[in-house]
């Protein structure tokens, strides 16, 4: 179908380069209308059309813009308008609300899929992509209830969870290969993707990173506190106890009317997940866990009946959030690094 291209064109562009620096999503406006509302005066805009039928139907009246896609691209939004073929809208618009990314990188050797802690949000993870090496892209995840998708309502299980990355995902990680992060609940969503993925799929991580958390399955899980139903003043104490929250973040009540929620909706939603142990191992892949040397015990051991491959443990410095040590973190990545490269020669 045709497309109308509405273009800032820079100077030295190719002929088909449009470009302009407004992000826009879905609009139900005419030709005229558009023009207007991208032209301030400070800017001049060249508008191109793939061909002449844009302007008229064939009743003669003009067609109606029916979306807009944006995305980013070295920090120019790069903007197609027009009739569009529906399911790559929506694909494009999935990936930007479930994913952040801060460095796309197409040709990287592998992805890294980070999944959030309990009331996290995806930036720790997401300035990563700014860290690692340029063979490794960087997916972080981001959860409803918080950051760009506050208004969504939480999730109330992990299937809902799993449903939706594997749904945005799948397409990508059938293309190279591409590993799981995930810290505390993080780490028990990193395990139902990797397991839905295998039994669903039949696709496996290269690597799993497990962090901060027993295995599902392990009775040290089973018996552990539930958290989720505290009062507010009980669960806080709870947090502050955990480390990792900063005081001045504790002490403010609007960003605890923010905060709180997301982390209880998290806690039910894995306080509830049930998993038995299984029988024979799900991957073959490689599977690491990491912890702090001064958190509450973790049966970290229990993580490796999921796995035939290689597994290990490593004990770092400090409490529950040890990984957002500076120092930690650097240990953190460059293992990660260093596993991904050798998974990648193995893959390749």
């Amino acid at each position: 179908m045709s497309a109308l291209k509405v273009v800032q064109k820079r100077p030295g562009s190719s002929p088909s380069g449009v470009y302009f620096s407004c992000a826009w999503k879905k609009s139900d406006i005419d030709e005229t209308g558009l023009k207007s509302a991208l032209t301030p005066p400070s800017l001049q805009r060249r508008y191109e059309a793939s061909d002449n039928s844009h302007q008229t139907t064939q009743r003669g009246k003009k067609k109606k813009i029916q979306e807009i896609l944006h995305f980013s691209t070295s920090g120019i939004t790069a903007v197609v308008l027009g009739e569009v073929d529906g399911a790559a809208s929506n694909k494009q618009v999935n990936m930007e609300k479930v994913i952040n990314c801060f460095q796309r990188r197409p040709d990287a050797v592998s992805r890294l899929i980070c999944f959030p802690w309990a009331g996290g949000g995806s930036i720790h993870y997401a300035r990563w992509g700014n860290v690692l090496t340029s063979s490794v892209e960087v997916f972080a995840v981001k959860l409803p209830g918080r950051e760009s998708r506050a208004k969504e309502p939480f999730f109330q299980s992990m299937q809902q969870i799993v449903d939706e990355v594997v749904g945005v995902l799948l397409p990508m990680l059938k293309e190279k290969p591409f590993a799981l992060f995930g810290h505390s609940f993080g780490a028990f969503t990193s395990f139902a993707v990797a397991d839905h993925l295998k039994q669903v799929h039949n696709l496996e991580p290269v690597h799993i990173f497990l962090s901060g958390a027993s295995a599902p399955y392990s009775e040290m899980r089973i018996n552990a506190p539930k958290r989720s139903n505290l009062s507010d003043d009980d669960f806080l104490k709870w947090m502050s106890s955990i480390g990792g929250t900063p005081p001045e973040l504790l002490a403010n009540p609007e960003v605890l009317k923010l905060f709180v929620p997301a982390l209880k909706a998290d806690l039910h939603v894995v306080e509830n997940y049930r998993c038995n142990k299984p029988d024979k191992p799900l991957v073959s892949c490689s599977v690491t866990c990491f912890d702090g040397k001064d958190d509450i015990p973790h049966d970290l051991q229990a993580w490796k009946s999921i796995t035939s491959g290689d597994f290990t443990t490593r004990m770092l410095d400090g409490s529950h959030f040890y990984l957002k040590d500076p120092g930690n973190e650097k240990i953190l990545l460059d293992y990660i690094t260093k596993q991904l490269e050798t998974s990648e020669m193995d893959y390749l």
